[in-house]
């Protein structure tokens, strides 16, 4: 008969090794569910961000081509055509770095920010030509701005808009 002593310390340590494996195994398994939510907390906090900064982008690109705000660019001496392309073409060229943004914003929110481009820049050239007997550039510019007055605000509606989904999201 082979005595069992011998294996003694092997079952003592045994003993000891189980409870500390099952202990180790509990804790790594609950280190590793921890890390998966705050990596997941981080995930939807980033989104959000990234929401609320395409829609600050949005709305300061509003804010830009506001009829108030675009007349103040470029030279006081350039003809109406010049002003009119070098207006057309920095609309669009925010609007095209701008772009990226609506993959965070409502469909129905983007295609009211590219309505209000669009009549902008179909206001300027309808504008000028209501005014075919070639008008000064400051003459362009405060019949350009009475004909947004007169016109509903679309720019400022789209803007509060923008305004109440963000709340909505936050």
């Amino acid at each position: 008969m082979t005595s069992f002593s011998g294996y003694l310390p092997y079952a003592f340590a045994l003993i000891i090794a189980i409870p500390f494996l099952v202990l180790l195994r509990q804790f790594v398994h609950s280190y590793i569910k921890l890390k998966n939510q705050e990596i997941k907390i981080l995930s939807i906090k980033s989104n959000s961000e990234n929401k609320t900064h395409s829609y600050e982008r949005m709305t300061l690109f509003l804010e830009r081509i506001k009829p108030s705000n675009i007349i103040q660019k470029f030279d006081k001496n350039l003809a109406v055509h010049e002003f009119i392309f070098l207006t057309e073409k920095a609309i669009n060229e925010e609007f095209e770095y701008n772009s990226s943004q609506q993959l965070y914003i409502t469909k129905n929110s983007w295609k009211n920010i590219v309505d209000c481009k669009t009549a902008i820049i179909d206001l300027l050239h309808k504008t000028y030509e209501d005014l075919n007997n070639n008008p000064d550039l400051n003459e362009f510019k405060t019949v350009f701005i009475m004909n947004y007055m007169n016109d509903e605000d679309y720019i400022a509606a789209t803007i509060e808009d923008l305004r109440r989904e963000i709340i909505i999201l936050s």
